[in-house]
């Protein structure tokens, strides 16, 4: 089993309490070099893109009841760089980047050529940057871009049209990261169908708006949509960059765009801790039939899975204490970051995420790691959220690293049960 550290640099006021912008990176920096001396193998940083504070004062505010900013990296290959030059062994990577906004995605895919050549010219420094990417979490980040309806009938089936584009970016993306030379008439069409709308009226709302549009009528049921990045031949520089030192993992769930990804390099599959059991069993069975060879055989570590953490110890407390203060802190936690975000609580979901957590004393989490998850996965554990108390956090990674690790991980003292698939 493997286990990362995710890091959300999220600036939410937690408590009346609101670090400043400095605070919060002194924080994140005095954490990582932490997690590299506890032997954690990756820090998974969150990334943002335009102020969600500004945000909220538009008509159609997002998170309006959020006060302070979703998260404050916007740039995981600047900060890459200084985690690199802080630490000794721990990888770092994006958890997510957004490859439409700022540029699309041949500027991001140049961007991290460019990182990788200056990386790679230590001779001795073998760490990869590990680079998650997807669509972006708000629509708001990627409008000014120019991600976003052009028409009547891309606005009437704009959930699906996301879709598409995220797709188009990806084939684009990974053929720049690749070195391909290409244009947009070498690119996939990409074509809207009733299948890709899950109530028949949406497709005949879309289809009608078209017609309408184009003055044409759909005879086949199928619309070919115009490309969103138009462009003639490019090749990307740096050409000599060394992509063994680059590691993808892609931020969706549509089984087709991950097999898209896989055509060009070898891409890995990002899932959350509440995603469905059988979800995750199902990407890793797709996976073994169309992770690119270049990447050898698929395993499962190569599916990270976020998970939250609440863990309580010391010899002040009883376990039984160390257990009700780790649940209490979970659930005011939870109730505060969804009342924020949705302006609402939702007990049913709070209790469901607090079940999803790893919470309790090193005991209890021990048991809850070998019973929901199997032997050879990979966690991405997140023990800042919707906390600012730098020494909560920096204990609660460090009694992780001495009292649960040694425990789980392979060739230690407990031997996982093989026949877990959770």
């Amino acid at each position: 089993m493997k286990f990362d550290v995710f890091f959300s640099l999220c600036q939410a006021n937690v408590d009346g309490y609101l670090p400043s912008e400095r605070v919060m990176f002194e924080n994140f920096f005095d954490q990582v070099r932490l997690a590299d001396a506890l032997g954690f193998d990756v820090a998974w940083v969150a990334e943002s893109h335009l102020s969600s504070e500004v945000q909220k004062s538009n008509p159609d505010p997002v998170i309006p009841h959020f006060n302070g900013e979703v998260g404050l990296n916007t740039d995981i290959l600047q900060l890459a760089h200084k985690v690199f030059g802080q630490t000794r062994r721990i990888e770092i990577g994006s958890a997510i980047r957004n490859i439409l906004c700022n540029g699309g995605p041949l500027a991001h895919a140049e961007s991290i050529r460019m990182f990788l050549t200056l990386h790679g010219m230590n001779a001795e420094e073998s760490r990869r940057l590990h680079i998650g990417f997807a669509a972006g979490r708000f629509d708001y980040s990627n409008q000014p871009y120019g991600i976003c309806p052009r028409n009547r009938s891309e606005q009437v089936a704009w959930q699906v049209i996301k879709a598409k584009i995220f797709s188009e970016a990806v084939e684009i993306f990974c053929r720049g990261l690749k070195g391909d030379i290409f244009a947009t008439n070498d690119l996939a069409p990409h074509k809207l169908t009733p299948n890709d709308f899950r109530e028949p009226t949406e497709w005949a709302l879309f289809k009608r708006a078209y017609e309408e549009e184009t003055h044409t009528t759909v005879a086949d049921d199928s619309v070919t949509l115009r490309p969103r990045w138009t462009f003639n031949k490019v090749g990307l520089i740096p050409r000599e960059s060394p992509l063994h030192l680059l590691s993808l993992t892609i931020g969706s769930h549509d089984p087709k765009t991950q097999i898209l990804a896989n055509s060009f390099l070898a891409c890995k599959v990002f899932n959350l801790s509440i995603t469905p059991s059988k979800m995750i069993e199902e990407t890793h069975q797709r996976m073994l039939q169309h992770f690119n060879p270049a990447g050898g055989p698929w395993r499962r570590e190569y599916l990270p899975r976020t998970v939250l953490v609440f863990i309580e110890g010391g010899p002040q407390l009883t376990p039984q204490q160390q257990s009700q203060r780790a649940r209490e802190r979970a659930q005011k936690a939870l109730e505060s970051y969804w009342h924020a975000m949705e302006g609402t609580l939702n007990p049913a979901r709070i209790a469901q995420a607090t079940e999803n957590a790893l919470c309790g004393n090193p005991e209890e989490i021990r048991e809850q790691i070998r019973t929901r998850f199997h032997p050879e996965d990979r966690l991405m554990l997140w023990f800042d959220f919707n906390c600012h108390d730098n020494a909560l956090v920096k204990r609660g990674m460090r009694l992780f690293a001495e009292e649960v690790l040694p425990y789980v991980q392979e060739g230690k003292k407990i031997e996982l049960p093989i026949a877990s698939t959770r």
